[in-house]
């Protein structure tokens, strides 16, 4: 029976690795080497693409008194399909009365009045289509103490 003859790597014929000190360093960082290379663990999900629409809402809302009457203002910006923009005043717990004005593309800002001669706590709710948006206060005497 023949033998083989044993198969002779090129780097054991380096002089530095002749050494035995510094072949196991050098094993170790090649091995490091080998084995710490960036790769993605997984296949990144690229999601759909999403529609963004943002709702309606108030800007510049506000409340104000003017003599004798109590004053809002209130300026609509995002996606306006026709609809109502009403408000509800209350003075404490007690409703004063409700208005509203018609909204469509052109129309986005509308002003109501409500006639308050007297100071109080009031407050104005505003709402589009049955939809609270904003309150707004006014406090003329501190009834909160």
């Amino acid at each position: 029976m023949r033998r083989l003859p044993l198969l002779r790597l090129p780097l054991l014929r380096l002089p530095l690795l002749r050494l035995p000190l510094l072949r196991l360093p050098l094993l170790l960082c090649a091995a490091l080497a080998l084995l710490s290379g960036c790769r993605y663990n997984f296949i990144p999900v690229i999601p759909a693409e999403v529609s963004l629409e943002l709702p309606l809402r108030l800007t510049n809302a506000t409340l104000q008194r003017q003599g004798g009457e109590l004053l809002v203002r209130a300026k609509v910006e995002g996606p306006v399909s026709k609809g109502y923009l009403s408000v509800v005043w209350y003075s404490g717990d007690a409703e004063l009365g409700r208005d509203s004005r018609y909204l469509d593309g052109a129309g986005r800002s509308a002003e109501f009045r409500l006639m308050a001669p007297d100071k109080a706590d009031y407050k104005a709710l505003l709402l589009y289509q049955g939809v609270l948006l904003r309150q707004l206060d006014l406090r003329e005497v501190d009834s909160l103490k």
